[in-house]
């Protein structure tokens, strides 16, 4: 085997509930599919990056020290993955979830990224405050609290 050919592949480890997390992922993200079911195993693809799991039993759950980031392009975005992801699990702060399987989940507006970066640091210090308020992340009220420093 090649270097070259070599990729990194997340593997996901779940109590038992394998191929319903792999059916909730899969309804929710464009470009995914069912790769392969079985046995306690499974592939799936989500948005063009495959994934494999297994059913390995309570001893090792999730938790927030991984986490798979969405950039979204815009508030609808936002709110369609927060909502999908978010039902049936917890949400957290500064657009932190949890998913029903305890994943954890990041969905964070472009635009955040965009606000943070403004090369005035009092906009960009009001937005990061901003942020850390929230629950979902709203692009409006960022934007809001960037204006409320000054105009560009």
């Amino acid at each position: 085997m090649s270097i070259a050919s070599s990729h990194i592949q997340p593997c996901l480890w779940f109590d038992d509930d394998l191929e319903e997390a792999v059916r909730f992922y899969t309804a929710i993200f464009p470009n995914s599919s069912i790769d392969r079911l079985g046995a306690g195993a499974g592939e799936f693809t989500l948005d063009g990056l495959t994934f494999r799991a297994i059913n390995g039993g309570p001893a090792f759950p999730f938790s927030e020290a991984v986490s798979f980031a969405i950039a979204c392009e815009d508030q609808g975005e936002v709110d369609y993955y927060w909502d999908s992801l978010a039902d049936g699990g917890e949400e957290s702060v500064c657009g932190w979830l949890k998913d029903r399987f305890g994943l954890s989940w990041q969905i964070v507006p472009m635009r955040l990224y965009e606000l943070v970066a403004d090369p005035d640091p009092q906009r960009a210090l009001a937005v990061s405050r901003a942020m850390l308020g929230m629950r979902r992340i709203v692009v409006a009220e960022l934007e809001a609290a960037a204006d409320a420093v000054g105009p560009r």
